[in-house]
């Protein structure tokens, strides 16, 4: 009776570790995939501000920062953004689109 008890426990025991060792492992992938993110949301970024300055485009750029209805047009574009956790659809669209394309670029660059 005693024996059984013990293998019960045990059992309960291996099974606690088994569960808590998934979840770590989850926890590790998870935040993982975060820093990959962030790594390809920083690499868009950094190619993005070094092209722009790019003696090709640096006039054309500067032209468009002093373009009154650009920049109309690009207030209501970034009007229908968030940073909000909840993000709606045009978010999830967009953000989609900026990690693919990051991702793209990191491994076009490294």
């Amino acid at each position: 009776m005693l024996i059984v008890e013990l293998e019960r426990v045990c059992m309960k025991i291996k099974l606690s570790v088994l569960l808590m060792a998934m979840l770590l492992t989850f926890e590790a992938d998870a935040q993982y995939a975060a820093q990959e993110d962030a790594m390809y949301l920083a690499t868009l970024k950094a190619v993005v501000n070094y092209k722009i300055d790019d003696e090709e485009n640096l006039k054309n750029v500067e032209a468009l920062r002093t373009n009154q209805r650009f920049l109309q047009d690009l207030s209501k574009m970034m009007a229908k953004l968030s940073n909000r956790r909840t993000k709606n659809s045009v978010n999830s669209r967009v953000y989609k689109i900026l990690l693919k394309a990051g991702k793209d670029i990191y491994k076009e660059l490294n």
